[in-house]
């Protein structure tokens, strides 16, 4: 018996899997060939875990404007965890990215419908970024859902609407909603909505109760820690929520900017409805001097 141990041989590579399957089916390659296949179905593979991480995990996002200042400054871009608030629910106090509904517009009024008989128009705006003193039941609609539960909630009554009409401006319309009306389409409404994402701060969730009071913002009567140094704008043009105590519905959240003077959000047009959550903000990838995690993730500030 030789005192030397015997050298393992070495596994032998397996070829990519496009290639064994080809053999099986009786096909040739030269080895360069397989080569070049071999990079192939790397390059498909990674391109799929990208598609994957980004459908499921996470969203690359780039903000325009300034109302996150100073925490996130316009042209900032950086990725969203997506996945995170499908497990726990968001906390106050940090960042949050959802769908916020910037036009609700009327296309078609069907023939003899409630919202005919009301005398909706085409071209009617029941929802403009520009205008948070229109909507349905003398409040701005920042979501169809809230549009939807609005008309759910009155069947059998009149909901009065104020849409923002073309060279006329602000116009009343009462509907008479029909039992069993879950949604605008019942009333007749066909609509074009334009959604944007969003990104604002936690203030309080549902059965909470918020309220700016010397510019500080206060939930269920406590300064809330994480903007305990912002000043909070009060006095705007449409400002109506926050304003006094605001209890903020079962399943909707109140946010607002980083800004505190120039933001739109929760004063103006109230809640986001959970549905609408995206994720958070997690990683800065622009620009470079700021690259990093953030908001709390990995032991960054909020």
């Amino acid at each position: 018996m030789s005192p030397w141990p015997r050298r393992r041989r070495r596994k032998e590579k397996k070829p990519p899997w496009i290639i064994r399957l080809l053999r099986r089916r009786g096909v040739r390659f030269s080895p360069r060939a397989e080569y070049w296949l071999g990079w192939a179905e790397t390059i498909v593979e990674v391109g799929l875990i990208f598609w994957l991480t980004i459908t499921f995990v996470t969203v690359r996002m780039t903000v325009p404007t300034g109302s996150m200042n100073p925490t996130i400054a316009p042209g900032d871009s950086f990725f969203v965890d997506i996945l995170t608030y499908h497990f726990r629910k968001p906390t106050p106090g940090r960042v949050i990215v959802f769908w916020q509904l910037e036009e609700l517009r009327v296309t078609e009024v069907v023939a003899g419908s409630p919202a005919a008989q009301a005398g909706f128009q085409p071209g009617d705006w029941i929802t403009h970024v520009q205008y948070p003193t229109i909507g349905i039941g003398g409040e701005p609609v920042p979501s169809v859902r809230t549009a939807n539960r609005k008309v759910e909630a009155a069947q059998g009554q009149v909901l009065p609407f104020v849409v923002l009409r073309e060279a006329v401006g602000h116009q009343a319309v009462a509907v008479n909603v029909p039992p069993g009306a879950r949604d605008l389409g019942a009333l007749g409404i066909k609509y074009r909505a334009r959604q944007e994402r969003y990104v604002k701060r936690l203030i309080a969730v549902g059965g909470q109760t918020v309220q700016i009071v010397g510019g500080k913002a206060l939930v269920d009567g406590v300064p809330l820690e994480a903007v305990a140094d912002r000043t909070y704008w009060t006095q705007g043009m449409g400002m109506q929520y926050g304003v006094a105590p605001t209890p903020v519905p079962r399943g909707h959240y109140f946010v607002l900017g980083d800004n505190t003077m120039n933001s739109y959000d929760s004063r103006y047009w109230g809640f986001v409805p959970e549905e609408e959550l995206i994720g958070a903000p997690f990683f800065r990838v622009w620009p470079l001097p700021r690259f990093g995690p953030m908001n709390g993730y990995w032991w960054s500030s909020l």
